[in-house]
């Protein structure tokens, strides 16, 4: 990729411009004079589902389980009872139960290490400084995504509480690299436009940003078996390949510089962050196969394939996002292992959503990344404090 590479967020922020929904209040007033015929919520003859600013229907029924669904739902979406998906609600909690802030990790270590000439190589400041301008942006996206995108398609209330709390979510995790950056006395200027600057950081953004700006389309509608496998292959592109694959290189790196004892304060909050990560690619791949059982005929061999390809587009990104920022092997990794990695993690996501795995034998060369996820049995794994990282209830990763 040149360097005269083209802002892909222009077009993305053009479209956002463009996205607003009509809202109309019941005029009290005359509510007391409707005899027979109630008014019809606003929209209801447009493809897809409501949205949630209808127009009241005073003496409407009451909302049953069975009149809801995950798109194309014609019910009252500001009725959040009775569930109907239990695992998106206990979601919810699970994730308010985790609940973190940056500032509560001591970063006194980190920019004493940073600042010794001598504490890091060249490479591992390489590896640092590349994996926050990805990530600094990177979790930017994805809230740009849920917000003006995914949230106005998921047409059902208690799905759509789990989305609120995994914007915030990403907010918290901007908030923390920026922290990070800061603490560090990084050029923030620099690490935060690298997406704009660096190709191999700025070639997971211009991938991604394609099925933002498709969904973010304000017209495009679901409701024919075209638009809504657009919208199946949109979620499949962001909670499969962006936070399922695009990830986890950097994550890898990062924690092993803490495996290492050093930059423990950056290398908890990435221990957080991904443990986050992992509930709402957990989440998406709920919603996108509850899709897929309640729109059966969407799943045809042809759009398989088609899904294929876009997960092993993504794939051979994240593999060359390791070659580049590792031509030299550091920590007692390199990037052929990271390879064996990322086809690793494909074969599973693969099946996480019902698809054969594609790469044969590959296995897991970081089995200490699955012991990472278990923050209650890495309580000393970095010689420093760690938070349990939850307000109350049991930890809970589903």
């Amino acid at each position: 990729m040149s360097s005269s590479w083209e802002d892909p967020l222009a077009e993305f922020t053009e479209a956002e411009s463009m996205v607003s929904r009509k809202t109309e209040f019941f005029d009290e007033d005359n509510i007391s004079g409707v005899e027979g015929k109630q008014p019809q919520p606003e929209n209801i003859n447009e493809p897809g589902g409501i949205s949630g600013l209808e127009t009241i229907e005073m003496g409407a029924a009451r909302i049953q389980v069975d009149d809801k669904q995950i798109i194309n739902c014609r019910a009252d979406l500001n009725q959040l009872v009775p569930f109907k998906y239990e695992w998106a609600w206990q979601k919810y909690l699970s994730a308010c139960n985790n609940h973190w802030m940056p500032q509560e990790i001591n970063m006194t270590a980190d920019i004493a290490l940073w600042k010794d000439p001598n504490g890091l190589t060249e490479d591992e400041r390489t590896v640092v400084k590349r994996n926050l301008g990805f990530f600094s942006t990177a979790d930017s996206l994805v809230a740009n995504n849920l917000v003006l995108a995914v949230y106005r398609h998921i047409t059902n209330p208690e799905c759509r509480q789990y989305l609120l709390r995994q914007a915030f979510e990403e907010a918290i995790h901007t908030h923390a690299y920026q922290y990070a950056i800061e603490s560090l006395g990084l050029d923030e200027g620099e690490v935060f436009n690298m997406y704009r600057e660096l190709p191999s950081v700025a070639r997971k953004a211009e991938w991604a940003l394609p099925y933002t700006n498709s969904l973010a389309d304000p017209t495009f509608h679901t409701g024919t078996p075209e638009k809504d496998q657009r919208l199946l292959r949109d979620l499949i592109a962001f909670y499969v390949v962006f936070e399922g694959i695009f990830f986890y290189v950097g994550f890898t790196q990062i924690l092993s510089m803490g495996r290492r004892n050093k930059l423990t304060g950056v290398a908890e909050q990435f221990q957080y962050i991904l443990r986050d990560e992992s509930m709402h690619m957990n989440f998406g791949i709920d919603v996108i196969n509850q899709i897929k059982k309640e729109n059966p005929d969407l799943w045809t061999e042809e759009f398989k394939k088609e899904i294929t390809e876009l997960i092993l587009s993504g794939t051979d990104l994240e593999v060359q996002y390791a070659y580049d920022t590792m031509p030299r092997g550091i920590l007692g990794l390199n990037a052929p292992m990271f390879e064996e990695y990322i086809h690793y993690i494909a074969n599973r996501r693969f099946t996480q959503i019902g698809l054969p795995e594609y790469f044969s034998s590959a296995s897991n060369p970081f089995s200490w990344m699955s012991e990472i996820l278990d923050l209650k049995k890495e309580k000393n794994f970095f010689e420093t404090r760690v938070t349990e990282y939850q307000t109350g209830g049991a930890l809970n990763w589903s």
